[in-house]
């Protein structure tokens, strides 16, 4: 992530949760900003979602999805995303088309020429 760092402290975590999100089928979204030029994204697979192999793997393709995407979100933004059941199995493509539909709810997303 060359423009963003992660999140890990639970304190803003906690934060975020208490923020409106955004929710879809496959991922909620929350957003809310912060006072520096970067971004900082958290992403958070419950236990029941699976073993730690199956949540791992979600982290990995939602990270992905992120990376992939990074020029296109605005910068000053705290992220948390939360997988929910159906990110286990969902095809890259949907996975990716809810995170940026969630994200242009939100208004985090930069505006297209």
């Amino acid at each position: 992530m060359k423009f963003s760092s992660s999140l890990k402290l639970n304190h803003i975590f906690q934060r975020l949760y208490r923020s409106s999100g955004q929710a879809g089928p496959y991922l909620v979204l929350y957003c809310r900003r912060n006072r520096t030029h970067t971004n900082r994204v958290g992403i958070t697979v419950s236990k029941k979602l699976g073993k730690a192999n199956v949540r791992n793997r979600v982290r990995r393709r939602l990270r992905e999805v992120y990376r992939l995407n990074e020029n296109r979100f605005q910068s000053g933004w705290d992220i948390v995303v939360v997988a929910r059941s159906r990110a286990i199995n969902a095809p890259f493509s949907k996975l990716t088309e809810s995170y940026l539909s969630l994200a242009e709810k939100a208004g985090i997303l930069k505006e297209l020429p």
